[in-house]
Order: structure tokens, then C-alpha cells, then sequence
């Protein structure tokens, strides 16, 4: 099928299988592995992209459902070189360790900003629920959340 989707600002036409997934369009065709795949199973939230400005798991949407809308990944949150505002927070607040988790909880964590630009610490742990880390303890996440938002 012929899709036609917003990628990072950049238009992409390109012919996929029906049943290819959007993690894999945008890691395998378009080259962005900033986007982790983790489970396959949508639990732990390492592959999380905005689709229309919203974080959702790409391992649960198809490329084809993408055709006609913006999607953008973690190489796409910075602008002219300079980091977005919640990944700087992240490296501020120590709130990576391996890494493996950090790009979707980004997403996850700057989409939930947008929902929601003053939340509370409960807020954060219950809107970041859908996404694991097996590394950190979750405490230096939800301040570097707290943090980007205390900087909006």
C-alpha cells in the first residue's frame, strides 16, 4: 500500500505491506532508531512517538493507519540543534541510566505536558504508567518531569 506520512517535519511517500508496523516503518525504512523496540506486546513503551501530537505505542499502530499524519519521533524534539526543554531535564535530573527506555519515556513524558502542563508528582507516575524502566527506580523521571514543567 502507498502511504504518505509527516515524518520530523518531512514529508515520506512509500510503498509498505499492510501489515508492517509503524516502529518498524520508521526504523527500517526511514532510518529513525531513536525509537526502541522493546516488547512487541505494548507493555513496556520503548517504542512511544507522537502520532498527530499525541504519544502512542508504535508496536499497536500499522504504518498504513499513519497515511495522511504527523508522527514524530525522539530525533524530531530538538529544533536547530538546540534539545527539547524535557530532554534537557532528563540529562539534568539524571533520570537515564542504559537508556534503552529514555526516547519513549521522553515522548511519553513531553506528550503528557501537553495534556496536562502542571501535574503533580502523582500525575506523572500515573501518566508515565505505560511506560518501564528496569534501570533508575522511576524517582529521577518524575522529577526531571517535574522539572520541565516547572520550566514551561
Amino acid at each position: 500500500m502507498q502511504i504518505r506520512v509527516t515524518v520530523n517535519g518531512t514529508a515520506h511517500d512509500s510503498d509498505v505491506e499492510p501489515r508492517t508496523l509503524l516502529v518498524h516503518y520508521v526504523r527500517e525504512v526511514l532510518g529513525l532508531t531513536g525509537t526502541n523496540i522493546g516488547c512487541d506486546t505494548s507493555s513496556c513503551g520503548a517504542c512511544s512517538l507522537h502520532l498527530n501530537g499525541e504519544a502512542v505505542k508504535s508496536c499497536t499502530v500499522l504504518a498504513v493507519q499513519a497515511d495522511g499524519c504527523e508522527v514524530t519521533t525522539i530525533e524530531g524534539l530538538a529544533q536547530n540543534g538546540e534539545m527539547h526543554p524535557m530532554q534537557k531535564a532528563f540529562m539534568e535530573n539524571h533520570a537515564l541510566q542504559c537508556g534503552y527506555c529514555t526516547p519513549g519515556m521522553v515522548m511519553a513524558a513531553t506528550s503528557l505536558l501537553n495534556e496536562n502542563p502542571n501535574p503533580t508528582e502523582e500525575d506523572v507516575r500515573l501518566g508515565l504508567e505505560g511506560n518501564l524502566c528496569r534501570c533508575t527506580g522511576y524517582h529521577n523521571i518524575v522529577q526531571a518531569v517535574l522539572a520541565a514543567a516547572g520550566g514551561r
